[in-house]
């Protein structure tokens, strides 16, 4: 096909008004990226609530509001009580008797690079093991400290960079371990003095005020790689791009897919040159040179072009600028001799095609033809009609099941967020954080509830268990109220647990109607038409109540239900956070356990339909991911009836699934039981 160029035509406002809804269908329209920022921010809020000691930030492409397939979940963890500063003089603004202080000596590093000279004393292990003499000072070792930490947020992680890296259930993660600096690094001074129109002048400041972090690696040319830290601006970063206009964003998205559709489509992951990282930097550069006047749906290929011939530009010459620190060339290591000439070749080649190398990438090659080919088309780019209202609700749902939740087990700081709670309710609240804050308002009511009863379960004091049991009941009756509709089965496992079984019942038969409505949501599945018949136009809060259903998760630090305390045990002897229970498992699971007090006939009927959901469900009710407790579940239900032959194939189908919750050694455990079981046949 002939070359065409980039110059903004009539044609090339179309393409660019198509490929603007294509990239809305893929990487969402503004409401639902704010929506997916919203949560993340506010999951942080709350895990700041209670630190322990080390602060968790999300980054990366998918706190920016990214979710596209086969992007990596970056975690940044530091410990609070450690302060990174510039120069001595800058000690005065701590508490040393509180604070541990770190030097940042970047006399001896190149640009972006520093060494950590320990101040004051600290009283963390990895922090003191990870110190090397020089020059009969104390500095901290960035190699070192890196594998001390690799595996400390998620075990059995490998060293990739700075990070601990690893997969979970097909997602890759990144965790690092850093320091953090409340102060501006004088080396990026001056990219204050850049912004003049981009990013805004409270943005700037914001991002000023908030400091820079350092990762454990250093510049692999410098004199000092093993002890040298890099200057981390992904907090900054994350706020430029929240700076950013929708096209912007795209623009940013699209040249993400045509990196990885295109450029490096045929390399393999460790052997490719460039990365998702210096398409950004294209971008804020783009965005700040004031390149493109107006960036809209409009001209947003014209937006692409500017940014990759910046990225040609870079290529040729070998320099890539960082764009808070100018002088560190991102290129330096990589893009180099031999590899850069056949990098600049292969973009060259592709730049001669103009716009048409655009054609190359799967997920928008066939949208520009369709315009080619049809010179007429009329594109919608208003994003209400770009995606409906149901496509929208199913990924805020997606993301509240992901971040709506708290792990939280202190009754203390469980008070503290709800008094948080409280400052907000007078707080001017966006829809999205309304729902957001209900959620987890209803998380903590049903955690605090258990606490209250398990701390209470031995008192000899018949009226402050009353009182206690009083307040659990009322605590997990509001979150059922304006919780979803599986937060009624909580209200169930208590009444089980404190022996209510018909009141249970009760419960779960309430709960059985409501999950059997055709209009319900749950894991993404739901019938579009009966959904928007039933709720469509009402609030997201009126949606969760009345038409969705999220898993029930059990923290392993609480006692919910006494027959899983090993599986409980388990994920926390692995330092997985919860038990993750399908909806319709934990219902059936549920029924069995109090009709065995109950009726025997109807006990055997709730755990036939119980294996017939195990045995038989493709995916709709009981995900793959699941499938490990499931079948756990199962076998318990078999084991505690007798039928040993039963259960022990379930506890073997369950050890044959993903080990998504790391239950092994209980699955293990009840096998033993089951097979030396004194009466057993088998």
């Amino acid at each position: 096909m002939e070359a065409f160029t980039p110059g903004i035509t009539e044609e090339m406002q179309l393409m660019s008004e198509a490929v603007f809804v294509r990239l809305c269908e893929i990487m969402g329209t503004s409401q639902q990226v704010a929506f997916r920022r919203e949560a993340k921010d506010i999951r942080e809020m709350i895990s700041r609530l209670n630190t322990n000691g080390v602060i968790e930030m999300i980054s990366g492409s998918h706190r920016e509001g990214f979710r596209l397939a086969g992007s990596d979940v970056d975690l940044m963890y530091w410990l609070n009580n450690h302060r990174v500063i510039m120069d001595k003089s800058q000690s005065e603004y701590y508490n040393t008797a509180t604070t541990t202080l770190i030097l940042s000596d970047s006399s001896r590093s190149p640009p972006g690079f520093s060494l950590f000279q320990l101040l004051t004393p600290t009283i963390y292990r990895e922090v003191h093991s990870a110190c090397v003499r020089m020059n009969d000072r104390k500095y901290i070792s960035s190699s070192i400290y890196r594998h001390l930490t690799c595996s400390k947020a998620v075990a059995n992680s490998t060293v990739h960079g700075p990070c601990g890296s690893g997969v979970i259930a097909g997602q890759e993660y990144d965790t690092a371990w850093c320091f953090v600096s409340d102060l501006w690094p004088t080396s990026a001074s001056s990219w204050i003095d850049r912004c003049h129109s981009w990013p805004e002048p409270e943005v700037v400041n914001d991002i000023v005020r908030n400091g820079c972090h350092f990762v454990a690696i250093g510049h692999p040319l410098g004199p000092h790689e093993n002890e040298e830290w890099r200057i981390s601006f992904s907090q900054a970063e994350q706020k430029c791009v929240y700076a950013m206009n929708h096209s912007q964003f795209l623009t940013y998205g699209l040249l993400k897919l045509f990196l990885k559709e295109v450029i490096n489509k045929q390399l393999d992951k460790n052997n490719t040159l460039m990365c998702s990282y210096h398409m950004k930097t294209a971008v804020f550069w783009a965005i700040q040179q004031n390149t493109l006047p107006h960036w809209c749906p409009q001209n947003l290929l014209a937006g692409f072009w500017v940014c990759f011939k910046l990225i040609l530009k870079w290529v040729y010459e070998g320099v890539c600028p960082n764009f808070f620190i100018p002088q560190n060339n991102l290129f330096l290591t990589k893009v180099h001799g031999s590899a850069q000439n056949r990098l600049f070749v292969q973009l060259h080649e592709l730049y001669k095609k103009g716009l048409a190398c655009l054609l190359h990438s799967s997920s928008i090659g066939s949208y520009i033809i369709d315009v080619l080919y049809n010179p007429m088309l009329s594109v919608c780019t208003d994003e209400s009609i770009i995606k409906s209202e149901f496509d929208c609700d199913v990924g805020i749902f997606s993301e509240i099941f992901q971040n709506g939740f708290t792990f939280e087990h202190d009754l203390y700081n469980c008070a503290k967020y709800l008094h948080k709670q409280k400052q907000l309710i007078g707080a001017h609240l966006t829809g999205t954080q309304v729902v957001l804050l209900q959620r987890y308002t209803a998380s903590i009511f049903q955690r605090t509830a258990f606490i209250l009863h398990n701390r209470n379960t031995y008192t000899v004091d018949n009226k402050q268990l009353y009182i206690t049991e009083k307040i659990s009941c009322h605590m997990l009756k509001l979150a059922a109220k304006f919780g979803c509709v599986s937060d009624m089965l909580y209200i169930a496992m208590y009444y089980y647990k404190t022996v209510r079984y018909e009141k249970a019942l009760s419960v779960i038969e309430m709960t059985k109607v409501k999950l059997t409505q055709p209009n319900l949501m749950h894991n993404g599945y739901v019938d579009k038409e009966r959904y928007t018949e039933a709720v469509g136009g009402q609030s997201w809060c009126k949606k969760l109540r009345q038409a969705v259903a999220l898993n029930i998760l059990l923290d392993r630090h609480i006692c919910f239900i006494r027959e899983l305390i090993p599986e409980q045990q388990a994920v926390l002897q692995n330092r997985w956070p919860v038990l993750d229970i399908p909806v319709f498992v934990m219902l059936h699971f549920l029924e069995f356990l109090c009709y065995r007090h109950i009726d025997t006939t109807l006990s055997q009927e709730a755990l036939n339909e119980l294996q017939v959901l195990v045995h038989h469900d493709q995916g709709l009710y009981v995900p793959y991911i699941y499938r490990d407790i499931s079948w756990e579940i199962l076998g318990i239900c078999q084991q505690i009836t007798g039928n040993l032959q039963a259960a022990l194939y379930s506890y073997e189908q369950s050890l044959t699934q993903y080990s998504w919750h790391n239950i092994h050694t209980a699955t293990q455990r009840r096998i033993q039981d089951v097979v030396s079981y004194p009466f057993s046949s088998i």
